[in-house]
């Protein structure tokens, strides 16, 4: 998939481009099955919510066949190479759940904070891919996006290794009201949050500020996020967990764009 002239302005304005509906249904199925057994797992790379609930699974791609053509597809690697003007290796790979009633919040951040303190990741020339494998609603915890936020650069944050389960680099309240305010236009206030049906895709970029609130809804939120990084770009420590923060900095292949379909139709049942 490639962007267009349009595209790529949107997105070096904006910080973020959507594409709904870019994955089939046939194609989501399989990967939210096969997501749901991963959650079921004692995997040290599948962490919870205090409650217990799940919250994020870590590295699926280096175990489970349908999330390895994922982090290879075409769909989503091409466009990354595009927009760096290299290829790409896999730094972080995460599916992310908003579990129904106890799905937690995710803090005010940007991703580039934690990728240069933590792994010592030289540019903010990374960016995730966020593929829905649930219908994404404004009410079940939909992520949300600072448009232009990106171009203040790194931002000061604070280390808050106590509201969730995740430790994360986050901003005060007085950050991200200026942000907002900044964002603002005569028509919407200074957040967006993509909604959509499974198989949309939201790219962002590393430095763009999001969170999301907690799901009190009945409804679940499930989103497998891609972090590909510019190989030249790759990370210099090595403080983090290496299915947190990858060390195989191989160049991705991609794979045939039909080749998460032909995996899904030969395991049908599995989807079903």
């Amino acid at each position: 998939m490639k962007l267009t002239a349009q595209q790529l302005k949107d997105f070096n304005e904006q910080g973020y481009l959507f594409f709904p509906n870019c994955f089939s249904e046939e194609e989501v199925a399989v990967m939210r099955s096969e997501a749901e057994n991963i959650y079921r797992t004692e995997r040290k790379e599948v962490w919870r919510e205090k409650t217990g609930a799940p919250r994020t699974a870590f590295a699926a791609h280096t175990y489970n066949e349908a999330f390895r053509l994922l982090a290879h597809h075409p769909r989503l690697v091409e466009p990354l190479q595009q927009v760096f003007g290299e290829p790409v290796y896999v730094h972080q790979f995460k599916i992310n759940a908003k579990a129904a009633f106890e799905g937690d919040v995710w803090q005010w951040h940007q991703d580039y904070g934690t990728w240069a303190r933590d792994d010592g990741m030289p540019e903010p020339r990374a960016m995730n891919i966020a593929v829905f494998l649930d219908e994404v609603y404004p009410i079940n915890g939909a992520l949300m996006l600072i448009p232009k936020s990106h171009h203040q650069g790194t931002l000061k944050a604070g280390h808050d290794k106590s509201t969730t389960s995740y430790p994360l680099w986050t901003l005060d309240q007085e950050t991200v009201t200026r942000l907002c305010r900044e964002a603002e236009t005569a028509d919407a206030p200074g957040i967006v949050a993509p909604t959509g049906k499974p198989g949309s895709v939201l790219m962002f970029h590393g430095n763009l500020v999001h969170a999301s609130p907690p799901n009190i809804t009945p409804y679940p939120r499930k989103i497998v996020y891609l972090t590909l990084c510019a190989v030249s770009n790759h990370i210099t420590k090595f403080t983090r967990e290496e299915w947190i923060a990858h060390r195989d900095f191989t160049p991705i292949q991609p794979v045939a764009d039909d080749a998460l379909l032909a995996y899904a139709r030969a395991h049908k049942v599995a989807a079903e």
